[in-house]
């Protein structure tokens, strides 16, 4: 039986770490505690506010972008919030090659020729059979969370609108397919026309490139309604930033999160309360709880805790891409007029190259700053340098007739946490899973499914649905 008198610490105040709270409230918990290093809530989901003509102040997206109608956990911490996706700014964009010149892969009316039609032919054909083959062979990929799938098995929440958000289970062994890279998943389906779109909301915001992500990251974030959604740019997005979404629901938990707040220490002795040392702004000291929610990297988890064998085996496998944007201002009158993809750019050879460019708001026009972003890793190759990637990046966009001005809140991401596609078919996620409530630890966050708001929410909603319930 729950005891809902159990004091309970949260470390992280991202997606994942804001939801993990306002879930224990529902199920009658009010004796937890929400620590944040940062001088903010929202992890991932930033959102500056910078000043624009007339000195206006607008926000923008140095992070999270964009939702659509299947991100059914974020419009429950909306709903709690009382935030709305109604009122953020139309998504629209364009195409560019290398030399920065517009293209138009996929309108059939522009730059007509007998092999652009017959391409376009295959893409529509290809993309009709890789929605029957997800509905049919590969029923159950869509469900949130790993659990199983190495074995051919699906456990998890329900992305289904008419069940949403319910737990769903069920075998189907072609869902081992999902371990191998996307490409080759893609090859052996004989669709690999469908990677020339599910490519701009993978790769181009920094989730790594398609040999070398296995197929259920990418599946699980792009599922065939949520890359329909894409498409056809029926897009949520918030006028004051999705970093706005966790922000209100924050000021509404009954405890909100501590920020400039540092987990330095986690002792868990066994038959004993977890020891959690925290540093603020008062110092250092030692704070005793019953349960932990980790929603921060797991990979960082071994640097402050003391994690055991298993966990320090399970947590040194993850990856992530390293992601790099910036904020662009532009001389008035000389920047983009909507945000852009570099289709030339979406490989690992030209990694460290601009892959896209974010307009957000379309009635400053050309004066508009846009977030440029690339990524400079992929596995097997040496990163980029860094400095050499802005260059690359700042010179990619003179080559589209953007000449930068100013750059403002540069940084690296840690983006897109996953597991090799030899771990993931060797049940790294059965492992994980069989580690909840070990130590009475919880994870939950971005590895839980993929590291986009939604599923980063929808992990927290399963981790306390399952064991705080």
């Amino acid at each position: 039986m729950r005891d809902t008198r159990q004091r309970i610490c949260i470390i992280g105040g991202g997606p994942a770490g804001i939801s993990a709270a306002m879930y224990l409230e529902k199920f009658g918990y009010r004796n937890y505690e929400i620590y944040e290093k940062l001088g903010r809530v929202g992890g991932k989901s930033y959102s500056p506010v910078i000043h624009v003509r007339n000195n206006e102040a607008r926000t923008f997206e140095a992070g999270a972008i964009m939702g659509n109608k299947i991100y059914y956990a974020v419009h429950e911490l909306e709903q709690f919030a009382g935030v709305t996706h109604t009122d953020g700014p139309n998504m629209r964009r364009m195409y560019r090659d290398s030399f920065g010149q517009e293209v138009f892969p996929f309108d059939s009316k522009k730059d007509s020729s007998f092999d652009k039609t017959i391409s376009l032919l295959k893409l529509k054909k290809q993309t009709k059979r890789f929605v029957e083959l997800m509905n049919t062979k590969y029923r159950g990929y869509d469900c949130y969370g790993h659990v199983g799938v190495a074995q051919g098995r699906y456990s998890g929440l329900s992305r289904a609108e008419d069940k949403a958000l319910r737990r769903i289970h069920g075998v189907n062994l072609n869902l081992k397919d999902l371990a191998m890279p996307f490409d080759k998943f893609c090859r052996i389906n004989e669709v690999e026309e469908v990677m020339k779109t599910w490519i701009g909301p993978f790769t181009a915001l920094g989730c790594g490139y398609f040999d070398e992500i296995p197929s259920a990251y990418v599946l699980k974030h792009l599922n065939t309604t949520a890359m329909t959604e894409f498409t056809r740019m029926r897009q949520w997005t918030w006028k004051d930033g999705t970093q706005s979404i966790y922000e209100a629901a924050n000021r509404k938990l009954a405890n909100p999160a501590h920020l400039h707040t540092e987990v330095v220490k986690v002792e868990r002795p066994e038959n004993e309360p977890i020891r959690v040392t925290i540093e603020d702004a008062g110092g250092v000291h030692t704070e005793a709880f019953d349960r932990l929610i980790v929603t921060t990297p797991l990979n960082w988890f071994m640097e402050y805790a003391d994690a055991n064998e298993e966990e320090r085996d399970l947590f040194s496998r993850i990856l992530h891409e390293k992601l790099v944007d910036f904020i662009a201002t532009f001389e008035p009158g000389d920047g983009p007029s909507m945000s852009g993809y570099i289709l030339d750019n979406l490989t690992p050879q030209t990694r460290g190259h601009a892959m896209v460019y974010y307009h957000r708001w379309e009635e400053l026009g050309d004066d508009c700053p846009c977030t440029v972003y690339a990524l400079r890793s992929h596995l097997g190759d040496k990163d980029v340098d860094y400095d050499y990637t802005i260059q690359m990046m700042e010179e990619d966009m003179k080559r589209c007739g953007f000449q930068i001005k100013e750059r403002l809140h540069e940084q690296e991401t840690y983006s897109c946490p996953h597991i090799s596609t030899e771990d993931y078919a060797a049940g790294w996620y059965d492992r994980l899973e069989a580690l909840q409530g070990n130590r009475n630890t919880f994870y939950a966050g971005e590895i839980l499914s993929f590291g986009d708001m939604e599923d980063t929410c929808a992990s927290s909603r399963d981790i306390v649905g399952r064991f705080f319930k």
